[in-house]
């Protein structure tokens, strides 16, 4: 779909789903290796893991046999959750790599190969791991203030206090709801700026902050359908493959975890295409300016045919 630039602020969320499905076709190619040997494998991990860890689980929660016999069980469960988070990090920062400068090579008429994407990923990936490790420190206070709110919780149900249960409850609704959401937003908005700016780390945080303003309600829409499809994702498979072993044939929970696989490689693949494109709709909505040629020059850096940047003209230099 070929847009004015000046029509990019003015894209609604069914306009930005629309556009995001169909970049895949500019280059199909390229994105099915993208898909295949990156968003596939972070997709099984994500549902897949629950296939090794609820048996152990299980066998933690029931009186083990022996002392020996738990310290095993509780040992392989926390090997299984290290290497677990250690392929999701890896693999998320990957393919949020590949797909944004591919992207972006495309916005950029700059030629696309699976073999270009690749090369790029190294130094790409180490700007986006700075930026993760400050969405971490952020997403350590969260937790923190979770933690808080859970324990005024408790007391509240300890001292009989229906305010203070209101309150704490309320206030947990609205981490959750609200708060988790807007951080999720902006790391994924900070990801693709530092793909796609010279900046990263705490920089590229405030400036995903300030692209934020006047589009905080379309990312929160965008990023809780993400999470709730994915929820409801997880959910299903947790019911029907991971725990229905005594309601369903082994068929039907192959099948149905095959299918739901596929939907979440689906979902996690337009994500990424969504982040992107909300990316140049906050630029275009700040009537900040993106140098299409200097833009092309910052994505060759990658591949080591680094021009410095230019200086920026307006949006309007952009074509989609």
């Amino acid at each position: 779909m070929d847009l004015a630039p000046e029509e990019l602020q003015f894209l609604t969320i069914p306009d930005i789903l629309k556009e995001s499905v169909s970049i895949p076709k500019s280059s199909p190619k390229t994105f099915s290796l993208i898909t295949l040997t990156l968003i596939f494998p972070l997709s099984f991990a994500i549902l897949a893991h629950s296939l090794f860890t609820h048996p152990l689980i299980k066998q933690i929660q029931t009186q083990p046999s022996s002392a020996s016999q738990f310290h095993h069980s509780f040992t392989l469960l926390l090997i299984y959750q290290f290497f677990y988070l250690l392929f999701l990090f890896a693999f998320s920062l990957l393919s949020t790599a590949a797909v944004v400068f591919t992207v972006a090579s495309l916005y950029t008429s700059k030629p696309v190969s699976f073999s270009s994407t690749l090369s790029a990923i190294p130094r790409v990936f180490k700007r986006l791991f700075i930026t993760f490790l400050y969405v971490t420190l952020l997403m350590i206070l969260y937790d923190v203030v979770i933690l808080l709110c859970l324990a005024i919780l408790v007391l509240a149900v300890d001292t009989d206090s229906a305010l203070l249960f209101l309150l704490s409850l309320l206030g947990i609704l609205f981490l959750f709801l609200v708060v988790h959401v807007y951080i999720t937003a902006l790391w994924h908005l900070a990801s693709v700026i530092s793909v796609l700016e010279p900046v990263y780390g705490f920089t590229a945080m405030k400036k995903s902050r300030e692209l934020l303003k006047g589009k905080s309600q379309m990312a929160f829409v965008l990023v809780f359908i993400y999470l709730m499809m994915c929820g409801s994702i997880g959910g299903v498979f947790g019911s029907v493959v991971v725990h229905g072993g005594e309601d369903y044939p082994l068929m039907v929970r192959v099948l149905v975890g095959g299918f739901l696989v596929g939907v979440l490689v689906i979902v996690n693949l337009i994500g990424l295409l969504v982040q992107s494109v909300f990316y140049y709709v906050c630029k275009s909505y700040h009537h900040q300016g993106i140098d299409k040629s200097a833009l092309y020059d910052h994505l060759g850096g990658y591949l080591g045919e680094y021009v410095p940047l230019k200086s920026s003209v307006q949006m309007e230099s952009l074509e989609i």
